[in-house]
């Protein structure tokens, strides 16, 4: 596959600020140019193709009629939500689109197939949602969100109405220090949340419970600091090490299986990791937020290509949330310029028989 090599210059005060709006570092030299999009040819005959993007409820909504437009001349259009801060993104089985934004104090659902939109929030209550950051859904399509300053999970079902709050303790104040990632775990009815001030997961049963908990402040194996986005992926438990610079990859149990990235100014390395997945082929995607691009790896660590500059139509500004859907689409949540960005990607090409040419 295509080796497109990223090198860009770091600024060691840049790690101070983990979840908080980035401080642009500038490249010592310019990485070589990326084929321009919309398309990205690897060998192989492997392609990355850019879609579209989104930021606003009115694109999911179907075309206005006439007089429903001539309504719109008399008294105005319709007021429509639009992303303010998105963070995090994951996709359902109904092919929904559900994004965290922390600057609007809830969850956008977008659902374009059936041209309908929902915000869930939770606000003016006795357990108020303040900063929406991760999020994850379970087989039925609940919806589970961490909020970071709150301490606690909150849990709206499939239709957008909150159900519960996990992590409530007595006084208002939430069980969690900081809970960033999370992921779900429907068949052993299990839930996995990154505290990361406390550099560990707990492990909760679905009724909220904790019965575990996995690594501990360190930079080896299976030891994190600063962990926030979680990714579940058959039996893989992605974790977004941050400040070790790297992605461990775990399996459900906890076990450490392997790890990649690191720290430097050279091709593999990262920075500012932030959302992860994984595609059809088990390539691993990570968002860089320092370094405005999606880096793709093999499973060696091998840094096979990348995509996003710093301006211009497929490219990043502070890239977080990032999700897979089982058909390839790419979405990456473009945060500071306030959008979803959408790829294809095509693999190999596949004979009737199955087998990969």
């Amino acid at each position: 596959m295509v080796q497109l090599f990223l090198t860009r210059g770091l600024q060691a005060g840049a790690v101070l600020a983990l979840l908080m709006p980035v401080a642009y570092a500038r490249p010592k030299s310019k990485p070589p140019a990326l084929v321009n999009l919309p398309h990205l040819e690897m060998d192989g005959g492997r392609r990355l193709a850019f879609e579209r993007s989104f930021n606003t409820q009115k694109e999911v909504k179907p075309k206005r009629g006439f007089w429903t437009k001539l309504v719109d001349v008399a008294i105005g259009e319709p007021d429509y939500r639009s992303m303010v801060r998105p963070y995090s993104i994951v996709t359902d089985s109904r092919g929904r689109l559900i994004v965290t934004d922390p600057g609007s104090f809830g969850v956008h659902i977008f659902d374009f197939e059936q041209k309908k939109y929902k915000f869930a929030s939770r606000l003016d209550a006795k357990d108020e949602m303040r900063a929406p950051q991760c999020v994850a859904v379970d087989k039925q399509d609940n919806i589970y969100v961490t909020d970071s300053e709150a301490g606690k999970i909150f849990v709206f079902g499939a239709n957008g109405k909150f159900q519960r709050v996990i992590g409530a303790l007595k006084g208002g104040e939430g069980f969690f220090k900081r809970p960033t990632g999370i992921a779900v775990d429907s068949d052993a009815q299990r839930i996995f949340v990154t505290d990361t001030w406390r550099d560990k997961i707990y492990v909760l049963d679905m009724q909220g419970s904790v019965v575990g908990t996995i690594g501990k402040k360190g930079s080896g194996d299976g030891e994190f600091n600063l962990p926030t986005e979680l990714r579940l992926v058959g039996q893989d438990l992605m974790v977004v090490d941050a400040m070790n610079f790297r992605v461990q990859v775990l399996d459900r149990n906890g076990t450490f299986r392997y790890a990649i990235g690191h720290s430097g100014d050279s091709r593999g390395d990262v920075f500012r990791p932030k959302g992860v997945g994984v595609d059809s082929e088990g390539h691993l995607y990570v968002a860089d937020g320092l370094f405005n691009v999606v880096q793709v790896f093999d499973r060696d660590g091998h840094l096979l290509y990348y995509f996003g500059k710093e301006a211009g139509v497929g490219d990043f500004q502070i890239p977080t949330g990032l999700a897979i859907d089982a058909n390839d689409h790419i979405y990456v949540v473009d945060s500071y310029r306030r959008r979803v960005q959408v790829f294809q990607y095509f693999g190999l090409a596949k004979t009737a028989e199955g087998v990969t040419r």
